[in-house]
C-alpha cells in the first residue's frame, strides 16, 4: 500500500565458521543480497570481516552459551565449521571423531530447539564422502564409501542431520561442495591443491605429484561455491542433500598446464617431485550438481581459466605486498 510505513526486516544469517577461507566468501554474498550477518569463529578471526557484521567469538570454554545466542538472534543458519582437514584426519582418527561429531550434534540439538529458525544449512563433502567410484559424473544417490576419516565423520553427520529433520523437524540441507580454490586459501595445508601449486611457482619451490597425472578433481571458485550455498539457503529442500561443484574434471597435471602460462609470463617455471600414487587418494571426483541447479536455478559463472587467473593475480599481488613489507622493514 503506498504510503504504508511497514518495513519487512532482513533475514539474519548465523554463519558459523564465516571467518574462514569459504565462510568469507559466503558472508560477502550474504551482505550482497541485504542480510544481515552474525559471525561465530574462533580467536580474533573476526578482525578480517566487512564492516556490519557481528562477531562472537566462540572460545571452547564458553560451552553452547555463544552458539545459543547466534542462533537465538539468527533466523537463518549456516554451518562452515569442522575442526580437521583431509590430509590431518588421517594422522589421528579418534580425534577427527572427538573434535567434530559431538559438537556438531549439540549444534543440531540445540539448532532443533529454535522453532524460529527458516533454514540450516549443514556443510557435508563431495569431495570424501563418495569414496573410490567409477561413477562419473556423481549423483548425490550414489553409494557412500568414504576412504578418510574425515568423509566417515562427515557422512556420519549427514545422517545425523536426517535424523533431526525427520524426528525434530529441523529444516535442514546438506550441501557436499567440490574442491574449492580461489583468492585467499592458505597454501601448504595439506588441503587446496590449486592454492598450493600456484604458491609453490611463486615461492619457487618444488611441488610433489602423487603418480603420473595426480588425481581427478572438480574444482569450484570460492565465489561460485559461495553463490551455491547461498543458493542451497534460499532454495534447497529441508531434508535434501545437494552436490555443489563444477561439474567438470581436470587431473592435477591439467591445472598444471593451466598455470604453465601465467608462471611463464613473470619468468617463472613449475618444480615438480614425483611420487607413486597413494592409496588413499580417490582416483576421481566429479560431482552431478543438476539436482542443486534444477531446484534453486544455481550455475556456476567462473570458468576454470578465469578462476586461475583470479587467483594467480591474488597471490602475486600478496606476495609482492609482503616483499615490499620486509624491505621497508629492512630499511
Amino acid at each position: 500500500m503506498i504510503g504504508d510505513s511497514t518495513t519487512v526486516a532482513s533475514p539474519v544469517t548465523c554463519v558459523i565458521g564465516g571467518a574462514g577461507f569459504i565462510g568469507r566468501a559466503v558472508v560477502a554474498e550474504l551482505l550482497a543480497r541485504g542480510r544481515q550477518v552474525i559471525v561465530v569463529g574462533r580467536g580474533d578471526a573476526g578482525t578480517a570481516l566487512p564492516a556490519g557484521v557481528r562477531y562472537l567469538e566462540n572460545a571452547p570454554e564458553a560451552g553452547t552459551t555463544v552458539v545459543r545466542e547466534a542462533l537465538e538472534a539468527a533466523t537463518e543458519v549456516i554451518d562452515l565449521a569442522y575442526a580437521t582437514s583431509p590430509g590431518t584426519s588421517f594422522q589421528d582418527p579418534v580425534n577427527d571423531i572427538l573434535v567434530n561429531v559431538p559438537e556438531t550434534v549439540r549444534l543440531f540439538e540445540l539448532a532443533a530447539s529454535m522453532t524460529h529458525l527458516r533454514k540450516f544449512v549443514w556443510i557435508s563433502s563431495g569431495g570424501t564422502v563418495y569414496g573410490r567410484t567409477p561413477a562419473v559424473p556423481i549423483t548425490e544417490n550414489h553409494p557412500t564409501l568414504p576412504l578418510s576419516p574425515y568423509g566417515i565423520t562427515k557422512l556420519a553427520l549427514e545422517k545425523y542431520a536426517h535424523m533431526y529433520f525427520e524426528t525434530r523437524q529441523l529444516p535442514i540441507v546438506c550441501v557436499r561442495p567440490a574442491n574449492a580454490y580461489g583468492e585467499g586459501q592458505r597454501p601448504y595445508g595439506g588441503q587446496g591443491f590449486v592454492a598450493t601449486a600456484i604458491a609453490s611457482i611463486l615461492d619457487g619451490k618444488p611441488l610433489t605429484l602423487f603418480g603420473e597425472q595426480g588425481t581427478v578433481r572438480d574444482y569450484l571458485h570460492v565465489a561460485d561455491m559461495a553463490t551455491g550455498i547461498v543458493a542451497a539457503l534460499d532454495g534447497g529442500l529441508p531434508g535434501e542433500v545437494y552436490n555443489l561443484g563444477s561439474g567438470q574434471g581436470l587431473t592435477n597435471r591439467q591445472i598444471l598446464d593451466l598455470l604453465a602460462p601465467l608462471a611463464a609470463a613473470t619468468g617463472r617455471s613449475v618444480h615438480l617431485l614425483r611420487q607413486p600414487a597413494r592409496p588413499f587418494d580417490v582416483p576421481a571426483n566429479i560431482l552431478d550438481c543438476s539436482k542443486l541447479s534444477a531446484t534453486t536455478g544455481w550455475q556456476p559463472q567462473l570458468s576454470i581459466t578465469a578462476g586461475l587467473a583470479r587467483t594467480w593475480d591474488w597471490f602475486a599481488a600478496s606476495r609482492a605486498a609482503h616483499a615490499s613489507f620486509q624491505d621497508q622493514k629492512a630499511g
